[in-house]
């Protein structure tokens, strides 16, 4: 499993790619809205936190294939190493996912919501898919079945693509897409934290501090006793 965070919000970003292991951000036009700053700015930010090796996925948002193109030109020039172009699965993003994967980009299909989505978009080139998990079970579908069909549907064809699986609102969800075979996850800040939270683990570690300190002392470590 690689774990994306989900966000264009720079000290969240730094704050948490410092204690887990992420392996770079995904944006879409409405996370970068919402930080109300200059595009050009919040992306230079995003790559000086995460490092130049990581990886960094940003969405074009032109509607034609020649703008998508033209964007993902200009973006990989300014993004640098590891930039993924995210394309819409509308029919120009098609048209658009199979130019750029000609040229050498490895482009991230997103806004999908169907198994035939994801497979239209990996014979086309995409090096990843970004299912859709929670926007289908808040309108009564199975996003977690979807994940599971166009893992089945890559296998079974021995399509190389990835599945980037997103829109998550519980650990839940990203559990039962992990169990699906999905290949990483790009989620939210409050959902990554949420993964390891659990209030066993806390009264456990609690328990032991107690313990220790009622033997050896408050604050006392193992490297003070050796």
């Amino acid at each position: 499993m690689i774990y994306f965070l989900d966000t264009a919000d720079t000290a969240a970003i730094a704050r948490l790619a410092d204690l887990y292991p992420i392996a770079g951000v995904t944006t879409n036009p409405t996370l970068i809205a919402r930080e109300k700053r200059p595009f050009a700015d919040i992306i230079k930010d995003i790559r000086a936190v995460i490092g130049d090796g990581a990886m960094l996925h940003v969405q074009v948002t032109g509607n034609d294939a020649d703008t998508m193109v033209a964007e993902a030109r200009k973006l990989a020039d300014f993004v640098g190493a590891g930039f993924h172009p995210k394309v819409p699965v509308t029919a120009e993003g098609i048209k658009a996912i199979r130019r750029l994967s000609g040229l050498g980009f490895r482009v991230t299909a997103t806004a999908i919501v169907t198994a035939q989505q994801a497979l239209m978009a990996a014979v086309a080139g995409a090096a990843f898919t970004a299912p859709y998990v929670n926007r289908l079970d808040m309108i009564g579908g199975d996003g977690v079945r979807v994940v599971a069909d166009i893992v089945h549907l890559f296998r079974i064809h021995a399509l190389p693509t990835r599945l980037l699986t997103a829109s998550f609102k519980n650990v839940q969800q990203v559990h039962d897409i992990a169990m699906a075979g999905a290949h990483s996850a790009t989620l939210p800040p409050d959902i990554l934290e949420a993964l390891i939270r659990h209030p066993l683990t806390d009264s456990g570690i609690a328990g032991f501090a107690a313990d220790w300190a009622a033997a050896y002392g408050e604050g006392r470590t193992t490297a003070d006793l050796i």
